[in-house]
């Protein structure tokens, strides 16, 4: 079998293995490991998809993928019919609009973030029961971070003062700091300006939902070490209770108003559920497999 039909191979199992990574729990109980998985998941699909369109383009010249490349500069151009220069176009249009999308995503996010800096240098203001962390004079549950390449900031409203105790104030700005961190929301771009590309695509909105919860229970992690689980999750309880707005755009909230995820998240905290040792050398030994291996078969001769 050629490098090109296992490409295309490649590339269907990638959507069949989206759909069942984002209905498996078993992620929840590693989440970093889970993130890793969906990141390697969604290279294999682009590289496989990309280099299949690609293989099909150059098969005349019949020295596999990349190698087929340099004929598309010279007079052997000219062996391509419809089929061959139809399946260069699909190539480069793909990896086109995965990358001006991509790029659009960037951009929105950073005006999104700025103009809300903008705003926080008018309407917040310090306080020091909570330093290091800008307040805004607003009665609602809120507590978010606006990730930055210098710096990041961590928002709380007034009413997330008088909503949660010192200990579980302590723990949600714990949750925020890991995000910036981390940076979590360079995890997140990829997906969400695939979901700008194929938005009719159920299938990329629960990759997306996945992806964003996994991030969640990587910050519970991170805000728990050190200190009683109970501590985040009734944070989070109480957050769900109030019923917290959307997290501006291009930051990264604590909690939803949603009641699926938020217990899902309670629920490992209070009740974590190791992953076996198996499992996870299985799961670590797919993350390069899946990024490696379509890459591999691009170099390959036919």
């Amino acid at each position: 079998m050629t490098g090109t039909a296992l490409l295309a191979l490649i590339s269907l199992g990638t959507v069949g293995g989206a759909h069942l990574l984002s209905r498996a729990r078993w992620t929840w109980r590693t989440p970093r490991l889970g993130i890793a998985l969906w990141q390697s998941l969604g290279l294999c699909w682009g590289v496989a998809t990309i280099g299949a369109l690609l293989g099909v383009a150059v098969a005349p010249y019949r020295k596999g993928v990349l190698g087929g490349v340099p004929g598309l500069y010279d007079d052997q151009a000219a062996r391509l019919d419809a089929v061959h220069m139809a399946a260069l176009l699909a190539a480069v249009s793909l990896a086109a609009v995965l990358l001006v999308m991509l790029m659009y995503a960037v951009v929105r996010v950073v005006r999104a973030r700025h103009r809300h800096r903008v705003l926080l240098a008018l309407v917040s203001r310090r306080d020091s029961a909570v330093p290091g962390t800008l307040v805004l004079d607003h009665p609602g549950a809120a507590a978010y971070c606006v990730p930055g390449v210098r710096s990041s900031k961590v928002v709380v409203s007034a009413g997330t003062l008088e909503l949660l105790d010192r200990a579980e104030l302590a723990a949600v700005l714990a949750h925020e700091r890991a995000h910036a961190r981390e940076r979590h929301d360079l995890v997140l771009l990829p997906f969400a300006s695939l979901r700008q590309v194929f938005p009719q695509f159920r299938l990329v909105g629960r990759c997306l939902d996945a992806v964003e919860l996994l991030i969640e229970m990587a910050a519970d992690d991170r805000a728990r070490s050190g200190r009683p689980p109970r501590e985040l999750a009734t944070a989070l309880l109480r957050f769900a209770a109030a019923r917290p707005a959307a997290a501006p755009s291009g930051t990264l909230g604590v909690a939803s108003a949603d009641d699926i995820p938020v217990m899902a998240r309670v629920n490992r905290l209070l009740e974590p559920k190791p992953l076996s040792r198996r499992a996870r050398l299985a799961a670590t030994a797919a993350v390069p497999l899946l990024a490696g291996l379509p890459l591999i078969l691009l170099v390959l001769p036919t």
